[in-house]
């Protein structure tokens, strides 16, 4: 299955909800058939309502803030030397990240559909920042599945959801982190369906939510292709549009308006979490593992063991823990349209420091792991050849993280 022209990726899916014939599809208890299917015509029909667009490019740019910036990172590119680096500066979101396009759609849908409350997973704390703050903006209660060792680590986003108004649960099975988080999540919502609204964060889960995730982050690609043609009068010859990857959503959103050009000319790079340096854990299933298996309702690369059970991740940025990844990267994989690579918590670290020495940019841990990529393969290019960084979280969050790494915020 290739990618075809004119037609978005999130739909170039099979009868069963599959991309490229094995990734995706919709692995679901039967109790969740019948809302599953209901949310699938919802969605169908509001992305070809004029009405629904206009109100959610309003709210995108009156609340939210877009379009965000397009800047060029003038001192860390002098001081490297080689390609050009440019950064979308996602993060000047209202809330600090990208995860608030995909909140401020999922409470839409919740009021078209009648519901009065929203659940939904966060890892680093800022799918339910954002969540929490689309629930308080549009009149909807909120549960907030976090894992427990999740919530001592993102201390600042948890304060902001308790001010918005949301109930965090702490989950305590398992990792303790993301995956534990959006199961539980799941479970939830098994038994509330009628009242409550689900808000998957990132481009996972079964079809339909890849689908509305996908949708809304696409926001950031749609800004970037006007921003780069406005800047350069055409899409340059040598892009290089880089992107760290837990869940998969920035990554997506970021790339989907340049699907359709060749990768000589726009290449794109994810970046997942490789984990501290002395450890064999990591968060980086496309670029360490090959084995497809289960998880959260769809077919994708997962961190497995020998008996295929899902093993545990390791990774400084609660963002990226995570041991599986959208079914869309895995199709992107497997076609060979994007590259995948991973830089370590160390890696992270030291990309952080030397972008906010040289710039007045402060991303959080999630792209300093893509900073981490820009910084290794600018100076081995050329000056023509334009490397962009999505900045798709700020680092407030981190603060109590950096403070102890690197004693200083």
């Amino acid at each position: 299955m290739k990618i075809k022209k004119n037609i978005q990726l999130i739909d170039q899916h099979d009868k069963f909800g599959f991309w490229g014939g094995k990734f995706g599809g919709n692995f679901i208890p039967e109790t969740l058939k019948k809302p599953v299917e209901d949310l699938e015509i919802l969605f169908k029909k509001l992305r070809k309502d004029k009405k629904f667009i206009k109100e959610r490019d309003y709210y995108f740019k009156n609340w939210l803030g877009s379009p965000t910036r397009f800047i060029k990172l003038h001192n860390l590119t002098n001081y490297l030397g080689g390609a050009q680096i440019w950064a979308k500066v996602v993060s000047d979101l209202n809330g600090g990240a990208h995860k608030s396009l995909n909140a401020t759609v999922h409470c839409l849908i919740a009021k078209r559909s009648g519901k009065k409350s929203v659940c939904g997973d966060t890892g680093a704390g800022y799918a339910g920042k954002m969540l929490s703050m689309a629930a308080k903006k549009f009149g909807l209660k909120c549960k907030i599945f976090m894992g427990a060792k999740d919530i001592k680590r993102q201390k600042p986003n948890c304060d902001a959801m308790r001010k918005n108004g949301a109930e965090i649960i702490p989950v305590y099975t398992g990792s303790q982190t993301l995956v534990d988080a959006v199961s539980e999540c799941m479970r939830y919502w098994v038994s509330n369906c009628d009242t409550t609204h689900m808000c998957v964060g990132s481009t996972v889960g079964p079809n339909i939510f890849v689908k509305i995730c996908g949708w809304s982050t696409s926001q950031i690609s749609r800004e970037l292709f006007k921003q780069i043609k406005k800047e350069f009068g055409r899409i340059p010859k040598k892009v290089k549009l880089l992107n760290c990857v837990g869940g998969g959503s920035s990554s997506f959103g970021f790339w989907n308006e340049f699907m359709h050009y060749d990768k000589k000319q726009v290449e794109f790079i994810g970046i997942e979490a490789g984990g501290p340096k002395k450890s064999k854990r990591h968060a980086a299933p496309l670029t360490y593992g090959s084995k497809i298996g289960i998880l959260h309702g769809a077919a994708q690369y997962v961190n497995q063991d020998f008996e295929g059970q899902i093993e545990e991740t390791e990774s400084i940025s609660a963002g990226l823990d995570y041991p599986g990844v959208s079914p869309l990267h895995c199709f992107l994989k497997d076609t060979k349209r994007a590259r995948y690579t991973a830089a370590t918590d160390e890696e992270a670290l030291s990309a952080y420091k030397l972008v906010t020495k040289f710039e007045n940019l402060s991303p959080s841990l999630e792209p300093s792991h893509a900073f981490a990529e820009a910084i290794k393969l600018a100076p081995k290019l050329n000056k023509d050849t334009i490397i962009i960084v999505n900045s798709c979280g700020d680092a407030h969050k981190d603060r109590d993280i950096l403070k102890q790494r690197l004693g200083k915020f």
